[in-house]
């Protein structure tokens, strides 16, 4: 008796690093600096595809999504990130405020059931910062077109009737029922989070605030409409001035975001990073940009674990092998140093929970190429490191696996007992 009460004292300690299945487990979820899929962390190997919707909203091209979809499975990716958005030009999802492309929305739908059938889970971004497929400017000259009084595209944050348009293209998208699965988007675990907004920026404001308000605003009114999805801000990583004492780790310029403030918001689930020291420095050696990387993955590996106690996605880094003096092998170093250190995190159950490399493509896309295309049917050396880390990813998650079974298995012997030993008192 002894023996099956200090083990089921143990059992509750244990049970503390794992969650508690539900009945309704299939979402991702966090506990604190940790991802949780079905009662044990989850640590995923990834890639963006920003173009996945835009080739499916064309049934011809659509075998490309599912290509793309089946290569990443085969080389152990779980999670991929694409745009949700297309907003006014070309083939676009949402081409005046409230009007929809329902050929382009039948696109996404194809997406998220092709990611389901490879057992990919998604992250969904709802609006650019830039000028690429719509973004705030297209919001903004809508507003501008109907009257309002725009200053600049930063407007975008702060405009009552801009804000409303984005608040309605949400609550479209999330509430929109798939034509291909029949279920709502906000219902569906193939989606692992949704995105503010691809790199959210206002120069304009270094302090800050106006982002700061605005992610608080607008994660409010996702977690209204759905309650089940996580939520991340689509911050690349900077420190703001509320950060002073953190801003020797930021490149040499301000955008008006904080690392540390936007990721305190309470709607916020996790948190995100984005890694390009090429671009940053481009006056810099290799090594002095790779030195800068070191530092910046583990500042914010630290900050997420210690100040935030959130979970870190590093969700865009990659390296273009068109810039003049570009190698094969640099960006191998590159992949090989953030994977690193999400493995050192992961492998000690730390905050770092995975890596989106920029950008997957199958063969045959070759116009859309910038330089960072990943073609894994063509086995480099890179993506052979993409394979590997994913394994790695993958032994880290079955040993939680693991652990999660052995305490459940546990604690059904210990109540087994426990109900023998009362039959057993009863005989006497």
């Amino acid at each position: 008796m002894k023996l099956w009460s200090a083990l089921f004292c143990i059992l509750l300690l244990l049970q503390g690093s794992y969650l508690r299945v539900e009945a309704d487990d299939r979402f991702v979820t966090t506990r604190g600096v940790q991802l949780m899929f079905r009662g044990s962390p989850f640590y995923g190997n990834g890639f963006n595809a920003y173009w996945l919707m835009y080739m499916a909203s064309d049934p011809s091209q659509r075998s490309k999504v599912s290509l793309a979809f089946q290569e990443a499975r085969q080389h152990g990716l779980r999670i991929g990130r694409t745009w949700a958005f297309r907003d006014g030009g070309d083939r676009a999802l949402q081409y005046s405020p409230g009007s929809y492309n329902e050929q382009v929305f039948q696109g996404l739908d194809f997406v998220i059931s092709e990611a389901k059938k490879h057992r990919i889970t998604l992250i969904l971004s709802l609006v650019n910062n830039y000028d690429d497929y719509g973004g705030k400017k297209q919001y903004v000259n809508w507003a501008r077109e109907r009257g309002q009084s725009i200053r600049s595209d930063d407007d975008f944050f702060t405009n009552s009737v801009v804000k409303g348009y984005y608040k309605n293209h949400v609550k479209t998208v999330l509430t929109r029922r798939n034509t291909f699965t029949g279920v709502l988007y906000k219902d569906d675990p193939t989606i692992m989070a949704w995105e503010l907004m691809n790199e959210p920026r206002r120069q304009s404001d270094q302090s800050g605030k106006t982002i700061q308000a605005w992610i608080t605003e607008m994660a409010s009114h996702v977690k209204s409409i759905d309650g089940k999805h996580l939520l991340e801000a689509g911050l690349e990583g900077y420190y703001d001035q509320s950060s002073s004492q953190k801003q020797e780790n930021n490149p040499s310029f301000l955008v008006g975001t904080d690392f540390i403030a936007n990721n305190q918001i309470s709607g916020i689930d996790f948190t995100t990073v984005h890694s390009y020291p090429e671009s940053w420095f481009p006056g810099f050696s290799f090594q002095r940009q790779i030195e800068f990387l070191n530092n910046w993955l583990n500042n914010h590996t630290q900050d997420a674990q210690n100040i935030l106690h959130k979970p870190v996605l590093f969700a865009e880094f990659g390296k273009s092998l068109r810039t003049p003096g570009s190698s094969l092998n640099q960006r191998d170093v590159l992949f090989r140093t953030v994977y690193s250190a999400i493995y050192s995190s992961a492998s000690r159950s730390g905050a770092a929970v995975g890596g989106l490399f920029w950008q997957l493509f199958p063969e045959g896309m070759d116009s859309f190429h910038d330089g960072n295309e990943v073609i894994l049917s063509e086995n480099t050396s890179t993506v052979r490191l993409i394979n590997y880390e994913s394994k790695k990813l993958n032994h880290i998650r079955n040993m939680h696996g693991r652990a999660a079974r052995g305490i459940e298995r546990a604690k059904q012997r210990a109540g087994n007992s426990s109900s023998i030993q009362g039959t057993n008192k009863k005989k006497f």
